[in-house]
């Protein structure tokens, strides 16, 4: 089953969503800030689907900052919303627009 984006969306309007300690500490690595990611979630689009994801369903949201800054943030399905990772895409693992894994 598809993630319900709206549904996601709407948990990061509300700001019901969670940072699970591993997304925490790799944004503060990272330098990106909530408002980054709740900037991403409100434009992008799921690049990858995992609905078999050993912690349970979620998805890879792609999506560019209001600054330009392309990131990458995977989420957990609707209704109880968390940010597993979230980190800038590396130009050596994706496309050049940051939507397709490059192979290899």
């Amino acid at each position: 089953m598809p993630p319900d984006l709206a549904g996601l969306r709407q948990c990061f309007v509300e700001r019901t969503y969670l940072l699970t300690a591993h997304a925490s500490d790799r944004a503060a690595q990272r330098g990106i800030i909530s408002r980054e990611i709740e900037e991403v979630i409100a434009d992008g689009e799921v690049i990858e689907d995992y609905p078999d994801d050993k912690y349970g369903p979620s998805c890879l949201v792609m999506g560019l900052t209001e600054a330009g800054r392309a990131l990458h943030i995977q989420v957990s399905y609707p209704p109880t919303v968390k940010v597993i990772t979230v980190y800038v895409p590396s130009p050596d693992q994706w496309d050049e627009d940051f939507r397709v894994r490059k192979s290899g």
